[in-house]
């Protein structure tokens, strides 16, 4: 087992750490200077890696460790006191020993083999006919490179080397550049002049397949516009298991279908613009503490151990969707699966990824998810990130280098190798990042360490001394039309909810009173709340990672610099008319109300804000380490609405609520008071949230969003499964999805619980009617899809041992310090043996009867239904409604009347836009996939062909309101 105090403590971004104690870390500064300035950031990262975290005095306290830091702190105090000593001692015993779960002396034990079943060797690339062009061009490159430059191509140059997040090294020889990779899912990370999209749970709650795919498609742009190859985004894992998840945000909500089509969407809208993009995190990433080795103290990270039915239906079928739609990347996650890294587990990367989902892309590691060299690359992982190995920037690569021993000792086959390339080269060609009009090969044109015009290309590099332009400051974000702040504001007005209008409060007018009304004085709005202002910026804080003003992202490696952000405080101010309308705003959660009670008792109108945060693991905030504590309000949320809601014009006013949040949240500790009129969930609308908010509670747009969780009454309400694991079960931290299938709103439906407000839920300011519902047959039903195709034949290649000078370091080479050259250092460094291969690697493998081209077998995606629903607008304003189809299975017969099925699935869904007293016809397709279940005996899909299948078509999951038959 490798030492220790060489892995402690990584996380992808840099050191964990704690903002309230302050640690260094050499990290880009932020555009309001709350990053260090190079000078003040100059610390080598690689100083934490080589002492003991546990027992080096020098080294600032890390958040994991906190407790163990302290009682080393009062161990050292009572030096002298052999007494105390051994008390500390003990306590740190028992401390361990509750961590572990095992027991302090089982803490370095090796975790048990995996419970995944190998599945080798890895299918090759270039077996279906759409990518076959793209493997033909990457084929006859890849034959003319040299060792070093194949092994350049699949392993990253390590942390900060490079102005991207992710850096390859280039095969110069003939022509392949380097590659940029770089965060993420709703915006460029760290990049200058790009636009902060509202984040994928917003996306989600549009229910907007076009807006889905223009906001992928100004991503897209964005993204080469500044010189990226290869975009971290979308992400469909988490699914959204636990409501309190931390990176549940950053997908589209709690159902695969809504998932699947929402990345299918973005993908599509990303790579029509040439860049290649990444769909995240593969596979059970559903929580963040113990998600990775050492983050938490723990030597391993944890396992998420899942079924094989739940894998397809659930937590795979938004990647299977991605797949098909032609993601050429796919980001394998940190945490085990069933007791196998997710970045060496054969079965998932191999069998299930690249042979039945005919994935012809290449996979990539999390940032230090690889756990092994020749394992890994054996298991289907192609491209390694970023670059650097079990350590975080100290440039020792589990690749690198050590792939090129692999390959001249033999340990590796050339022929795995060769196809871990020319996935990577493919993907590069199919995407058309050969165009020298759309790609220069120059690489970005911004840096992700520092703001400033100069700068080094390899930040990390304690010897790069090379000062170049790394910030060019290009503006990406579009102009007049085609602005990107246009598609920015419409998914945050689609993407709010609205789920309470007591006597249609809302849309209120900006001028004020009706002249039917009579009354004394103007319109009085009262705004409260910390989240409605600026607070001390937008990018006060690291990657986000704090709560303060309003809530326009989670945090992480997702969010990103905020070009501005408009507050809703400011937008309503400035929508309502003045001279009909006075307002008055106090920004703080702690308004003065009980020495100054005519703040609220001279309001006709009370508009509070109050939000929920969260994000990624690597770093924490007010104790919520990523995956939020509770569903509650934070920052006494939920008091000051009470407050509010009481006291608003005397207990006579009306008080909204408007939220911004990562998930749901529980309201019932004020949503039911009288004072409150209108609750409005407005999720993380990004940089024009305020204009957003403003445009809905006017009524200048009018909602449409729904909601892509359920709102329940209670964390307990969700289930066993959906509750965060805080504290280590074990050395290896398991967490079993015992729930299986049922999860958020099919969990509600199975226990028969009244959520506050289901999935798929909204109001409109209109209302919509359903009528004549039609379900017509196109083929008939049969059990299983038809034989699988048999292919294209892969390219071939030369698969013999190249010649060991091709990976030997030309001479005088000048070395970086830490970063990640593919050469080795002398001949003698290759030792020939007989390398033991994996356990069942010699064992054939069958090819899936469900795959045969991308996204699976073919069939699956065929239409065997067709539905159509007539809707009409009966009220007197115009709108948009969610159409929502779904299908129950408790009236099939046969064998499949024995299988366990939930009580109503998402299948489709669509967003009309209808005119007043107008009336559209709704179309649906239904492919063999939508209407089989996976068996895990068959292994494959299995249509029900014996009695019937509802279709269910409605508003919501649980406003269903008209069925019919197939």
């Amino acid at each position: 087992m490798m030492d220790r105090a060489k892995e402690a403590g990584q996380s992808r971004e840099g050191l964990l750490r704690s903002y309230k104690q302050g640690e260094s870390i050499p990290l880009r500064k932020s555009l309001e200077e709350a990053y260090r300035s190079d000078s003040e950031s100059d610390i080598d990262a690689t100083e934490f890696l080589d002492r003991d975290p546990l027992n080096d005095r020098s080294q600032p306290a890390v958040t994991a460790y906190a407790p163990t830091m302290q009682l080393r702190a009062l161990r050292n105090s009572f030096a002298r006191r052999s007494k105390c000593l051994l008390i500390i001692l003990a306590v740190l015993v028992i401390f361990w020993s509750i961590l572990a779960g095992g027991g302090f002396f089982l803490y370095k034990q090796k975790p048990a083999d995996g419970e995944s079943p190998p599945w080798y060797p890895t299918p090759p690339g270039g077996t279906v006919a759409q990518w076959s062009e793209s493997y033909k061009k990457a084929a006859e490159l890849v034959k003319k490179m040299t060792l070093a430059e194949k092994v350049n191509i699949t392993t990253g140059t390590g942390w900060q080397m490079g102005l991207a997040v992710g850096n390859t090294g280039p095969a110069l020889n003939v022509g392949f550049p380097g590659l940029a990779l770089q965060d993420g899912p709703l915006g460029l990370r760290f990049a200058d002049n790009a636009t902060a999209f509202p984040a994928g749970i917003t996306v989600g709650a549009t229910w907007n397949k076009d807006l889905m795919y223009r906001r992928g498609k100004a991503h897209g742009k964005e993204a080469r516009l500044k010189g990226v190859n290869v975009l971290l985004g979308p992400c469909v894992g988490p699914l959204g298991r636990m409501p309190a998840g931390g990176r549940n945000w950053e997908g589209f909500g709690t159902d695969p279908v809504l998932q699947g089509i929402a990345a299918a969407q973005t993908i599509k809208g990303i790579q029509e613009e040439g860049v290649i993009a990444t769909i995240k995190h593969f596979i059970g990433n559903e929580q963040e503490h113990f998600r990775q080795s050492w983050e938490w103290g723990l030597p391993n990270a944890m396992s998420s151990n899942i079924d094989d039915r739940t894998l397809h239906e659930m937590y795979g079928w938004p990647f299977q969707d991605s797949v098909k739609a032609g993601v050429a990347s796919v980001m394998c996650s940190y945490q085990m699966l069933n007791n196998s890294y997710s970045c060496g587990n054969s079965k998932l990367l191999n069998g299930i990824l690249k042979d039945e989902l005919g994935f012809q892309g290449f996979v990539q590691s999390d940032w230090l998810a690889q756990r092994s060299g020749v394992g890994s690359a054996l298991a289907g992982l192609d491209m390694t990130m970023p670059g650097d190995g079990l350590t975080w920037a100290a440039g020792k690569s589990l690749w690198g280098p050590e792939l090129s021993k692999s390959v001249l000792n033999g340990s590796l086959p050339v022929s795995r190798l060769n196809d871990m390339v020319t996935r990577v080269v493919a993907a590069w060609y199919q995407l058309g990042q050969d165009d020298k009009t759309k790609f220069d090969g120059q690489g970005p044109n911004f840096s992700s360490w520092t703001n400033d015009k100069m700068g080094k290309i390899n930040h990390g590099s304690p010897n790069d001394h090379d000062e170049k332009v790394v910030n060019k400051f290009v503006d990406v974000t579009g102009t007049g039309d085609d602005a990107h702040k246009i598609i920015a504001l419409q998914v945050a007005t689609e993407g709010t909810v609205l789920v309470k209008n007591e006597g249609n409060v809302l849309p209120l007018s900006k001028d004020g009173w009706p002249e039917s009304e009579k009354h004394d004085t103007g319109m009085r709005v009262g705004i409260f709340g910390e989240d409605s202002g600026e607070g001390e910026g937008p990018n006060h804080c690291m990657d986000r990672a704090c709560n303060q003003g309003t809530l326009g992202s989670g945090w992480g490696s997702g969010a990103v610099e905020f070009p501005y952000l408009i507050s809703p405080m400011a937008a309503l101010k400035k929508a309502f008319n003045m001279e009909k309308v006075y307002t008055t705003a106090y920004p703080t959660n702690s308004p003065p109300l009980k020495k100054m009670p005519e703040l609220l008792a001279d309001q006709d109108f009370c508009i509070v804000f109050a939000n929920s945060d969260g994000g990624e693991g690597f770093v924490a905030w007010e104790g919520v380490r990523g995956d939020r504590n509770d569903l509650f309000l934070q920052k006494g949320g939920d008091k000051l609405i009470e407050e509010v809601a009481t006291g608003c014009g005397g207990g006579k006013g009306s008080t909204i609520v408007v939220i911004h949040s990562v998930g749901p949240v529980v309201v019932e500790k004020w949503v039911n008071l009288p004072g409150v009129k209108a609750v409005i969930m407005a999720n993380l609308p990004g940089q024009e949230s305020g204009n957003a908010i403003a445009d809905i509670i006017l009524g200048n747009v009018n909602p449409s969003g729904k909601l892509p969780y359920t709102i329940g009454k209670s964390l307990e309400d969700y289930g066993p499964g959906a509750k965060i694991l805080y504290y280590a079960n074990g050395v290896v931290p398991q967490q079993t999805f015992h729930e299986g299938l049922y999860i958020d709103y099919r969990h509600f439906d199975k226990s028969n619980i009244n959520p506050t407000y289901e999935f798929g839920f909204g109001l409109s300011y209109t209302k919509f009617e359903y009528s004549n519902l039609v379900v017509t047959p196109v083929l008939a039903k049969t059990p299983l899809p038809s034989p699988r195709p048999k292919g294209i034949a892969a390219p071939e290649f030369d698969n013999k041992i190249p010649d060991i000078n091709e990976a030997l370091f030309p001479s005088n080479f000048r070395k970086l310090t830490k970063f990640v050259y593919p050469y080795i250092g002398k001949a003698s460094d290759i030792k020939k043996d007989r390398y033991p291969y994996p356990e069942g690697y010699e064992v054939k493998q069958h090819p899936s009867e469900a795959g045969g081209d991308e996204g699976g077998n073919p069939d699956l995606w065929n239409v065997y239904a067709n539905v159509s629903v007539d809707v009409t607008n009966i009220g007197s304003v115009h709108g948009k409604e969610v159409v929502q189809l779904y299908l129950g299975f408790a009236d099939v017969a046969g064998e499949a009347k024995n299988v366990d099925f939930p009580v109503n699935v998402l299948r489709g869904f669509e967003k009309v836009y209808i005119m007043a007293n107008d009336t559209r016809t709704v179309h649906f397709n239904l492919t063999r996939r939508d209407l089989s279940y996976w068996d895990i005996v068959r292994q494959n899909w299995v249509m029900p062909s014996e009695g019937t299948i509802t279709v269910k078509v409605g508003a919501s999951s649980r406003d269903l309101r008209l069925t019919g038959y197939y």
